[in-house]
């Protein structure tokens, strides 16, 4: 199958005259003689904005993917509702858990999807929620909920069902798009809060496969710990993949290093990037 993936959301903006960052992700993916799907919708404050900059026609979605439930990755479906009319939308049965980020000083703010499902409904979203792997189109499919085995991707720790810093929020609605290619498979990630290994490791047991041409998205490895950074680059050098297309939450130093280790695979993945395959 051939496919372009181009970016829509990201917190970095490429060279496309006119495009917005803002802290969130999405990307549309657009399979040759099918019908496009959104994967995320990042906050909503620049979804509609840069896809028409970039001539890109939202109304010709049916269906949108929602990687998890946080604001960054979901914020973005009422306005894309709103305008483009109703929608398919595939997500894990976690997405609408109660969600928030406890920093060291105490402060505590919600992070999850900022609207109600009633809302959402109302607005045209037809919710098809499943924690299991399953093609959501010819040659597309969704990881659906990535078993956490490795022994060193612990996560983010500052993520809690409640403000009172009791209940750690594991994430496990977080899943990643696979798309199946001539070259090989295409992974895009939302953030990857279940760990890029683990979610690499998940795709290749449920496709059987391993031969991967390309990640792009967000990896979250800029809010890890230093020992699953190390591990998590270790084991990547030892894959094989012609692009590790990273944004949103990698952040600079993580890419950067990426970048020292990974020199002909790592790329800046910014508004505007499209891998055309």
């Amino acid at each position: 199958m051939s496919v372009r993936v181009t970016i829509l959301c990201d917190n970095s903006v490429g060279p496309i005259s006119g495009t917005l960052g803002e802290h969130g992700f999405a990307a549309l993916v657009e399979p040759e003689g099918g019908e496009p799907v959104l994967f995320d919708t990042g906050q909503g404050f620049t979804l509609l904005h840069n896809a028409r900059r970039m001539g890109k026609d939202l109304t010709r979605v049916g269906k949108v993917v929602l990687s998890h439930g946080h604001f960054d990755h979901t914020g973005g479906l009422l306005p894309l509702l709103t305008e483009c009319g109703g929608k398919a939308v595939y997500a894990h049965e976690g997405i609408f858990a109660p969600r928030h980020r406890v920093k060291d000083t105490g402060e505590c703010y919600p992070i999850g999807i900022p609207h109600e499902r009633a809302v959402l409904e109302a607005a045209g979203a037809l919710f098809d929620l499943s924690g299991s792997y399953r093609e959501i189109a010819p040659g597309i499919a969704l990881t659906g909920e990535v078993p956490r085995v490795t022994p060193f991707e612990s996560g983010d720790r500052g993520l809690y069902c409640d403000c009172s810093g009791q209940e750690h929020d594991t994430t496990p609605d977080d899943q990643s798009l696979v798309i199946e290619t001539e070259k090989g498979l295409v992974i895009l990630l939302g953030c990857c809060h279940a760990g890029l290994i683990n979610t690499l490791e998940h795709v290749a047991y449920v496709t059987g496969r391993r031969d991967i041409y390309a990640v792009i998205g967000g990896s979250h490895l800029g809010f890890c710990s230093r020992e699953q950074f190390d591990r998590t680059v270790e084991v990547l050098r030892g894959m094989v993949m012609r692009k590790l297309a990273l944004s949103h939450c990698t952040g600079f130093a993580a890419s950067a290093r990426l970048s020292r280790e990974m020199p002909k695979e790592f790329q800046a993945a910014m508004v505007g990037y499209t891998l055309e395959i």
